[in-house]
């Protein structure tokens, strides 16, 4: 049986999306690229007319309200995005008898846990932002059986505005770095998630995954590695999360188990240091360094 799909995906122009796009070209899957200029998720009718037109064998959904202190203040508009967007590719992927892949975080969990989340931890989201990214969760699981929910955290990558990125931006500014070192989870290079959701949606093995990068750091590890990996200083003052007053809690553990994902797919996601490196290296090239 051919593993080559034809692939539909949202928030195509993306961070995640754009390396997902890319990976999956390469891997040798058909690729419809699909973002707010094709259709917008939060149109029901319009999202199932470019599903029947363009008849994907799988979907994946990286089409997602991202802006986590902003959904404090626009809690509708969150949940109109990722729960309502959610539900109708959800719909529309039932009407055409395509599985879809739907990409979720750990925001759906409040970061208590004393080690590492694993898949059927009971979600308890300490924002809008994670509330809205569970009900979307729901809508999958309720609309269609044949889903992939894959939870992912900590995610940069080259493309728009990451974590790495700024901090890069910042010591060449040479401004002085402060960064929390009480909130600890797993950086996740985007490129490398791509690379296991092209796997993932080669095997009907439907569920909840927790995909991340192997190991864990605080984000003032991160970002020493990150400034260490582009040959700069990586003096940066390590402050408590009380110093950096947010609307929107984050959760003080975003550790994953992968497990499940290791043992299903036969999968192992490369350490997050590797991803630094990967990061740091497509960062120079684009800065002629």
């Amino acid at each position: 049986m051919s593993t080559h799909r034809r692939v539909l995906v949202t928030g195509a122009r993306g961070m995640l999306g754009t390396d997902l796009c890319a990976v999956l070209k390469d891997a040798g899957h058909e690729v419809i690229p699909a973002d707010i200029q094709e259709f917008d998720i939060t149109d029901g009718p319009s999202t199932l007319t470019f599903a029947r037109e363009h008849r994907p064998t799988v979907i994946i959904n990286c089409a997602a309200y991202t802006a986590v202190d902003q959904a404090e203040a626009e809690r509708e508009q969150a949940f109109r995005v990722n729960r309502d967007g959610t539900r109708n590719i959800a719909e529309a992927a039932a009407d055409i008898g395509a599985p879809l892949l739907h990409i979720s975080t750990d925001y759906v969990f409040d970061g208590a846990k004393p080690g590492p989340y694993v898949e059927d931890d009971p979600p308890n989201p300490a924002s809008v932002y994670g509330a809205s990214k569970l009900a979307g969760e729901e809508a999958v699981q309720e609309t269609l059986a044949q889903h992939y929910i894959v939870r992912t955290a900590w995610l940069y990558g080259i493309h728009g505005k990451s974590f790495p990125r700024t901090m890069l931006n910042l010591r060449l500014k040479s401004k002085p770095l402060r960064v929390v070192d009480d909130q600890f989870g797993c950086p996740t290079y985007t490129r490398h998630l791509s690379s296991i959701l092209a796997k993932i949606i080669e095997r009907p093995a439907y569920g909840v995954y927790h995909a991340v990068n192997s190991g864990s750091c605080s984000w003032h590890e991160l970002a020493a590695a990150v400034l260490r990996a582009a040959g700069l200083s990586p003096d940066i003052e390590p402050v408590p999360t009380s110093e950096f007053p947010r609307p929107a809690p984050r959760p003080a553990n975003s550790i994953f188990d992968t497990t499940k994902l290791q043992q299903t797919f036969g999968l192992e996601p490369p350490p997050w240091q590797q991803g630094v490196l990967d990061f740091v290296a497509r960062w120079k090239e684009e800065q002629r360094l």
